[in-house]
């Protein structure tokens, strides 16, 4: 019966520890999303870039938890000395103390700092490149409880091949000085969140957005921003609608490139150009379409 026993709970390990290997969409997106502020911080505070990525998929469930959606905490670090806002959740005890920060990239660049504290002294003596010497490092000085965080932060790293980011010597200034945009409030008083898509960026509008509004928030030209959308300045938002903060691109991202779009009720030719982040005319042109051409539920439109 033992032998059973330990055979089943070994079957049990294996299938738990395969799961957690797979591919997942909400971690590449996380990664998308926050890649070049982990390399900013290397650069800055030489961490590599593929730990903090790392920890912060973990950490943080790719964004998902609620110490991220309740003060944009996505190392899980806790209050400790900190004398900044704050906010509560249940972890090793009921109703522990966490650090909660204005955006994305102010957790980040406390993360770093947590790390530059003298009990974590001897991983900076490491190669920026030597990853797994990090994650044990990690583990060994006590950042987290699980016994198995260093192996779950090297097979997060290896799967995503995080460590291409390890040999990074920029990083998109754009985005840094854009992402994250979080403040604690109501949805009338926080900043938009910004996600990056098809070598872009955008946000949804939210009720009484216009394009005035938006630019004085994301210190971007009004008119820029309109015609990165193709719109009027003047045009109505409407809520829930993509706001690009570039010039889209000419086709959908590669992945699309042998899945074309089919047409759905209520769409338009602006609005499925939206969806992939490409410009209207690149999408009448890659389907050899005419600008006066009526759209049809179910047509099939390429898109890459």
């Amino acid at each position: 019966m033992k032998k059973i026993i330990t055979l089943l709970l070994t079957i049990t390990f294996v299938f738990s520890a395969s799961a957690q290997l797979r591919w997942n969409s909400l971690y590449q997106t996380y990664i998308s999303q926050y890649k070049d502020l982990a390399i900013e911080e290397m650069l800055k505070h030489k961490i590599p870039a593929s730990i903090t990525l790392a920890q912060g998929l973990l950490e943080s469930c790719a964004g998902q938890s609620e110490l991220v959606k309740k003060g944009n905490n996505h190392f899980g670090i806790k209050c400790h000395d900190w004398t900044g806002r704050k906010t509560y959740h249940d972890d090793d005890a009921k109703n522990e103390c966490f650090r909660a920060y204005k955006s994305a990239k102010d957790s980040y660049e406390d993360h770093s700092q947590f790390l530059k504290r003298t009990r974590y002294k001897q991983l900076f003596s490491l190669p920026l490149t030597d990853y797994r010497g990090w994650a044990r490092g990690l583990k060994a000085c006590g950042y987290a409880t699980d016994p198995g965080y260093a192996t779950k932060l090297i097979n997060v790293i290896e799967l995503y091949k995080l460590y291409r980011y390890d040999s990074a010597t920029d990083y998109d200034k754009f985005f840094i000085k854009h992402a994250g945009n979080y403040q604690p409030g109501n949805d009338n008083t926080r900043l938009h969140p910004i996600y990056k898509y098809n070598d872009n960026y955008y946000l949804r509008a939210r009720r009484g957005d216009t394009f005035k509004s938006l630019a004085e928030e994301l210190e971007l030209s009004e008119k820029s921003l309109a015609k990165a959308n193709e719109r009027s300045k003047y045009d109505v938002l409407r809520e829930g609608e993509i706001i690009y903060l570039k010039k889209k691109r000419k086709h959908a991202e590669k992945q699309f490139k042998n899945r074309p779009h089919v047409v759905k009720a209520g769409e338009s030719m602006y609005d499925i150009s939206q969806k992939y982040g490409i410009r209207v005319k690149s999408l009448y042109k890659l389907n050899d379409l005419p600008e006066d051409y009526q759209i049809k539920v179910g047509v099939v439109l390429r898109v890459y």
